[in-house]
């Protein structure tokens, strides 16, 4: 009888053991009968599926499974709307959404990290919609492009600056914290952890204070990874004297660039004498460079077969990055390892990136785009 009740006790401290390793998500998703709701895992290499349940009238549900052993990230969703949640301990997190609403009007409870995880995920949506006002008005031709451009990085460094201070900053060693750093608009991350300075100390800041609780995390090497890359890539460039033959510059009127293709093939810009050229310097890892193209394209589908030609240099620092975004645009495309240090960009005296030039059939330099009033009637000229 004894030998019975010391097994019985024994299953039951061994069941208790394995319960207290798991972490549990349960709610209400109310006007979503006969959906189904997914329990996902957000992994570095993507989404993974965990669960799912059927929900019926009272929309009630619980998910269990057993707790990660760092910060993870995961999500409930339905259809296409998604909730963002972080597990860093063995916790029951408890969910209130409508299913109209589902993504912005939930409330989450037994998480601190998962309730700022909302607030940032509201506040990039209302980003994400102010951008897309500003872009619509843009196409329509109801604002100059510049003007669009100097809006949108008007609002995304006033974004960067709140997230900044309010959540990186303010507690780096939380798991709403390297969920800031990861937010995108326009499917482009809002923090560059490879081009921007201010952005890799961000990047550093949170690394830093996951190291010292979770050195052999995934995550942890991960956002080390980036952050030495980026400060690689955004160490002041060492003085140089660039020398310039004169006589190049009297021939040809303007410095020729030698970069090379998506194949890698080697593309001068002054081959493309006898057409006129729009010389432009860009970074596709940026939030403004979707809609900079679609501009591009614009006056590239009107004008290419009259003689217009797009010689589009490429700053990023990510190669496969480049070649991904630029395999479908159909002008010269070119990229320069050198990125924002490039001594071309000095010889340009480019201050900002997208910035753009005409060229006209003679290979002269004529006008800067800020200069430009009506690019459409300046290419017309040309031609």
């Amino acid at each position: 009888m004894k030998k019975i009740s010391f097994l019985a006790f024994a299953l039951l401290a061994l069941v208790s053991c394995n319960s207290g390793s798991k972490f549990e998500v349960t709610g209400e998703i109310s006007g979503a009968e006969g959906k189904k709701l997914y329990l996902e895992a957000s992994k570095l290499e993507g989404v993974v599926a965990l669960d799912s349940v059927k929900l019926k009238s009272n929309g009630s549900f619980t998910f269990k499974q057993d707790r990660p052993e760092s910060p993870e990230f995961f999500r409930l969703r339905v259809d296409n709307k998604v909730i963002n949640f972080s597990v860093d301990s063995i916790e029951t997190i408890k969910v209130i959404a409508p299913y109209n609403e589902f993504s912005t009007a939930y409330t989450i409870e037994g998480s601190v990290n998962s309730k700022k995880i909302k607030e940032l995920t509201v506040k990039q949506i209302a980003l994400q919609n102010e951008i897309n006002a500003l872009a619509k008005s843009a196409q329509s031709n109801r604002m100059r492009n510049d003007i669009f451009e100097d809006s949108v990085l008007s609002i995304m460094n006033r974004y960067k600056e709140d997230v900044r201070v309010n959540y990186i900053y303010a507690a780096p060693n939380t798991a709403a914290a390297y969920f800031a750093l990861f937010q995108k608009v326009n499917n482009f991350l809002i923090f560059d952890p490879l081009n921007s300075r201010e952005d890799v100390r961000s990047f550093a800041a949170v690394a830093t204070s996951l190291d010292a609780n979770y050195p052999h995390a995934i995550r942890t090497r991960n956002l080390y990874n980036l952050v030495l890359k980026g400060m690689r890539n955004t160490r002041p460039a060492k003085e140089q004297v660039l020398e310039i033959p004169q006589e190049k510059i009297v021939e040809t009127n303007i410095i020729d660039i030698d970069l090379k293709d998506l194949k890698g093939n080697s593309r001068k810009l002054t081959d493309l004498a006898g057409k006129v050229v729009l010389l432009d310097f860009t970074v596709y890892q940026s939030t403004v460079a979707a809609a900079h193209n679609f501009w591009l394209r614009d006056l590239y589908n009107k004008y290419a077969a009259q003689g217009l030609e797009v010689y589009q240099v490429s700053l990023d620092a990510d190669e496969h990055f480049w070649k991904t975004s630029a395999d479908n645009l159909p002008w010269v495309c070119v990229r320069d390892p050198r990125g924002v240090y490039s001594p071309t960009l000095n010889i340009y005296n480019v201050k900002q990136l997208p910035t753009y030039f005409l060229i006209n059939k003679k290979n002269e330099l004529k006008k800067r785009g800020e200069d430009i009033k009506d690019i459409e009637a300046e290419i017309k000229a040309m031609l």
